[in-house]
Parts: structure tokens; C-alpha cells; sequence
């Protein structure tokens, strides 16, 4: 009876353990775009050494930023091969051209936000640190496309021979 007590308990505390790692596991996945710009902009802020009154400016034009930059919307694809006709490819090159000036336009009203209360080498570095947060995204990205790639199974072509 003893025996069978301590095999409940032990039980309880493995299944226990399981669905609390399973729950931080799921939440570590998906963040939303608001919790990432927070964490973001505080990591940014911390790089800069910011005091607090300068961080909570900064965290606060830097999500009203990153909602606007959203606001854009994201690159249009690219239609792959020659397949486009010429009007096509200039209406797509036009878009392209409309969606770079609106992100120029967003970057020079943020840069004179950022000038009332960072310096100009902070500034520059702000620019930098979040290149740099969007190339490492961008290779984790990647890098998951190839491991979801890799666990698709493809069919083979082998041929029956006769």
C-alpha cells in the first residue's frame, strides 16, 4: 500500500512538472508583435545605458514607431521568373519605390522624435543595434524554414524496374 502511495505521488509530480514545462515551452514560441517591440526597445535602451525617464520615452516612441512601421504593411513578393509582363513589373517596381518612401518618411519623423531626447551617436547606434536584432530574426527564420523543409518528407522518384 505504501508502495503504491509513493508510485501516485511520484506520478502526479512527473505529470505535473511535464505540463509546466510544456506551458513555458509554448510561451517562449510565440510572443506577440507588441511584446517584441517591448523587448526590443528595452534592450536597445539598455545597450544605450539609459537612465529610466530616458528609457520610458524611448520604449514609448519606439512602439508607436514599430506600430507605424506595421501599419506599411509587409514587402510585397516577388513574382519568381519571367512570367511578368513588363506593365507588371513596372507596377510592382512602383510599389516597391511608394512602400521604401513611406518607411524613409516614418525613419525622418522618428529620427527628430529620438533628437529631442537622445544624442546623435545614440541615435546612429539605435539604427545599428536594431539592424542587427532584424539580421540575427531574419537567420533564425531561415534557419527554421530549413529544419521545417528537412522534416517534410518528399517523394522519391525511383524508378520500378521491370
Amino acid at each position: 500500500m505504501n508502495a503504491l502511495r509513493k508510485t501516485i505521488v511520484i506520478a502526479l509530480a512527473l505529470i505535473t512538472s511535464v505540463l509546466t514545462l510544456q506551458a513555458q515551452v509554448s510561451e517562449k514560441q510565440r510572443i506577440s508583435r507588441e511584446q517584441l517591440a517591448e523587448k526590443q526597445a528595452q534592450h536597445i535602451a539598455h545597450d544605450l545605458a539609459l537612465d529610466d525617464a530616458t528609457t520610458a520615452k524611448f520604449v514609448a516612441t519606439y512602439h508607436e514607431y514599430q506600430k507605424e512601421l506595421w501599419a506599411i504593411g509587409p514587402r510585397p513578393k516577388r513574382a519568381k521568373g519571367n512570367a511578368q509582363s513588363e506593365e507588371q513589373a513596372e507596377a510592382q517596381m512602383q510599389q516597391q519605390f511608394t512602400r521604401s518612401q513611406r518607411i524613409l518618411d516614418l525613419r525622418e519623423k522618428y529620427y527628430k522624435k529620438y533628437s529631442t531626447f537622445l544624442t546623435q551617436r545614440q541615435i546612429q547606434r539605435v539604427y545599428e543595434i536594431e539592424r542587427g536584432m532584424r539580421k540575427k530574426l531574419m537567420q533564425r527564420r531561415a534557419a527554421g524554414k530549413k529544419e521545417h523543409q528537412g522534416n517534410v518528407q518528399r517523394p522519391t522518384n525511383k524508378r520500378i524496374s521491370d
